[in-house]
């Protein structure tokens, strides 16, 4: 089968009854949706604080986490597939190709071991001087200080990883893998998510894992069951890459969706609802049903928790209210954050670390649960603006060399380059 050109395509533009707007090569929804997951995992991970209760996870199956998933799916979908098109296998090899996507799952890597030591020495800091001991216990760091040489070689290896500390290492190997799943996706998207489905259930059925160390058990971001929600997302993106749109919009599916959510919304907050449905679900399980299927396990991806962030995802895709929204002067922080995703999701995650100590080293003071998730969002959009003014600095042009091409998006709001240098 041909295979269709590797240049970016905008978006293609839909009807306005649901997804308003002009079309553009750089969806703004996909930033400001990846700035408001970033902003819901850096406040889930500061524990205690008030605003909890008003992410996403209070009100559906799936969290931000699941979300983020997805969106970092279509970020590299719509970054790296152009390089499997036919057009520039003609100009370049398959290594060509796939080069980037495993150097960028290289940098995944050394930032989760900086990520990792940094979260060994903030708590480490909070049991020295500030009074709280019982931090070196926490996070799964039992291990490292009662017995270090096995957590020395776990941590490396990746087999062992710290709770708040343990989402890249999925990333890494979803982007080592997904080479094969572009392939695969030129030719048949539908193919390629029925068989991420079918190895998902797989999963869930036989509970596959890779392995941890030295803890027994395996990974808590279980890649071979989330990979399920990162092709769903790859094949979206690789989709609008070449003008075309995954699950086309479909009145009736979307109208379902929105049934589901307002139905998975009310089985959360109306308690004889919830406890109705919980009870048929445990029946359905002692019945023989698949665990994975009737259960909201995160690490497996329960099927409630991957159908909620899947309806989730349709319908914010084909709101036209949603498209205005990000357009709008006050999305424009999230943007920004989602544009720098990889330093912002770092950054969050050290001062989420930060802010677990100085909690516990104060007792949880009421002002400060107000305050400090303020000024940690506050200093992440700081972070953010730097980072997007330093590499928006023009560059002064060295010899014959020819100025990069224009980004697209890759994981985690890192630039990729599309086209190699002339």
């Amino acid at each position: 089968m041909s295979q269709p050109e590797a240049k970016l395509v905008p978006f293609p533009k839909a009807s306005a009854s649901h997804t308003a707007g002009p079309s553009k090569s750089r969806d703004p929804r996909l930033d400001v949706f990846r700035g408001l997951a970033l902003v819901m995992i850096f406040i889930n991970h500061v524990p205690g604080n008030p605003y909890e209760d008003y992410t996403n996870r209070n009100f559906g199956f799936s969290d931000a986490a699941e979300a983020f998933f997805m969106l970092s799916g279509m970020a590299a979908g719509l970054a790296y597939s152009g390089r499997f098109m036919q057009a520039q296998r003609r100009t370049g090899s398959l290594w060509a190709a796939i080069q980037p996507m495993w150097s960028r799952a290289w940098t995944l890597y050394m930032t989760q071991i900086l990520l990792t030591a940094w979260a060994i020495a903030i708590f480490s800091a909070g049991a020295l001087w500030f009074g709280v001991p019982e931090m070196i216990t926490k996070i799964n760091l039992t291990r490292v200080f009662g017995n270090t040489a096995e957590a020395l070689v776990g941590i490396p290896t990746l087999g062992h990883q710290l709770g708040y500390v343990n989402i890249l290492p999925a990333y890494s190997v979803l982007l080592i893998t997904a080479p094969i799943a572009i392939l695969v996706g030129l030719r048949s998207p539908a193919l390629m998510m029925a068989l991420s489905v079918a190895f998902w259930f797989l999963t869930g059925l036989y509970r596959w894992n890779i392995p941890a160390f030295p803890n027994p058990g395996g990974w808590f971001f279980n890649p071979l069951a989330w990979q399920v929600l990162f092709v769903a997302g790859l094949m979206t993106g690789l989709s609008k890459r070449q003008g075309k749109q995954f699950i086309p919009y479909k009145p009736l599916l979307f109208w379902g969706a929105i049934c589901f959510l307002l139905f998975v919304l009310a089985w959360m907050k109306i308690p004889p609802l919830g406890k109705g449905m919980n009870q048929l679900m445990l029946m359905a399980g002692r019945a023989g049903a698949p665990f994975h299927l009737v259960a909201h396990d995160k690490t497996f991806v329960g099927l409630p928790r991957m159908l909620h962030v899947m309806a989730l995802t349709y319908v914010l895709a084909h709101a036209g209210i949603v498209v205005r929204l990000c357009a709008q002067n006050w999305t424009k922080p999230l943007a920004l954050m989602g544009r720098q995703g990889l330093l912002v999701f770092s950054t969050g995650t050290l001062m989420s670390l930060t802010g677990q100590v100085i909690l516990n080293a104060t007792d949880h003071t009421e002002w400060l649960t107000w305050t400090l998730p303020l000024v940690g969002v506050a200093f992440m959009i700081l972070i953010a603006w730097v980072a997007e003014a330093i590499s928006l600095k023009p560059k002064k042009p060295q010899g014959l060399i020819a100025p990069a091409p224009e980004p697209a998006y890759d994981t985690l709001g890192t630039a990729a380059q599309t086209t190699p240098r002339a």
